[in-house]
């Protein structure tokens, strides 16, 4: 069935490795351009630790102000905190951040599934 199509099985191999190496190659090429030249520290040019960073980051961030919301909360409901406007604008402030995270796995999750389905 391959030779009806005019590439025989093993020049459809070939092309797929001759792909795969041109790949690789990019991939070196992408490494030898982020340098510690770019002012930031060398294990933030890794290209996972930057991205596993700055992901870890942006959620300790949005559980920090989960957090601050709850003890606003909880502060107002034993009467310790008079400010209701303190509190509702903490929870606003808490629930924006977690609809903002969830946007961005929604994203990175369709660009995920979005790759995979190249490779079909």
């Amino acid at each position: 069935m391959s030779a009806i199509n005019g590439i025989g099985a093993g020049g459809g191999i070939q092309q797929i490795m001759a792909m795969r190496q041109q790949i690789i190659d990019r991939s070196h090429l992408l490494r030898q351009i982020r340098t510690p030249e770019s002012g930031l520290p060398a294990e933030t040019n890794s290209p996972t630790g930057g991205f596993t960073d700055a992901l870890k980051s942006a959620l300790d961030t949005v559980n920090a102000s989960q957090t601050k919301a709850d003890g606003i909360s909880a502060a107002y409901e034993k009467g310790e905190t008079v400010d209701v406007a303190k509190v509702m604008l903490a929870r606003q402030e808490a629930g924006v951040a977690f609809e903002a995270t969830l946007q961005v796995r929604n994203k990175l999750l369709t660009a995920y599934q979005d790759i995979m389905r190249m490779g079909v």
